[in-house]
């Protein structure tokens, strides 16, 4: 477990249990080993509140865009924690290799398919990052949903869904593949929330 998370997680864990608490629910769908996890995001704290859910021992690599990274203190901490800064709008190349490494070692990957912010009632396009990688590892996709209404000291809920695996046609998918892939992930991520 890298040190910097074994180290941080208990201090945002109680914070979070104080003023923003939160109710896990379906938390024995999450596998051992690598799987791609991927939420909705209406907040900035969505990845914490994912993080917190999912528990101490349950380390997550988490990839967030790359001005977060650029932040003096708060960058170099991320980094350290094992956060993956990704350039947005772009093929980030070194980005997408430490992804594909950290799911070949066995790991888990938190992203966000809308690729940024997105207010209650609104959608946006599924980016199509997590079905690239769920596809070109041979790893499980798992559907998150966050819901939006978050209120101090008021329980939010972080429903995990069952795994599954991304179905393309042929030998390798390709990128109509992966759009069909992630609009269908981004369906699966609004049904847990009671969303059609």
């Amino acid at each position: 477990m890298n040190r910097l998370y074994a180290v941080l997680y208990p201090l945002i864990w109680i914070f979070m249990r104080i003023f923003h608490p939160w109710k896990a629910e379906g938390r024995e769908n999450v596998p051992e080993g690598a799987v791609v996890m991927c939420g909705n995001h209406t907040t900035l704290g969505d990845p914490i509140y994912v993080v917190c859910a999912l528990g101490w021992r349950c380390q997550t690599r988490i990839i967030a865009k790359e001005e977060l990274m650029k932040i003096p203190v708060l960058g170099f901490l991320l980094g350290k924690a094992g956060i993956i800064g990704i350039k947005r709008g772009k093929a980030d190349v070194a980005a997408i290799k430490e992804a594909m490494r950290v799911l070949h070692n066995g790991e888990k990957l938190l992203l966000f398919p809308e690729g940024t912010r997105v207010k209650e009632g609104e959608n946006a396009a599924a980016h199509t990052g997590a079905a690239m990688f769920a596809t070109r590892t041979g790893t499980m996709l798992l559907p998150v949903y966050i819901s939006p209404k978050k209120k101090l000291f008021r329980k939010t809920r972080v429903v995990f869904g069952k795994p599954y695996a991304p179905v393309y046609e042929g030998r390798k998918a390709g990128p109509e593949d992966y759009q069909r892939i992630a609009d269908d992930l981004m369906d699966r991520i609004h049904h847990l929330g009671g969303g059609v």
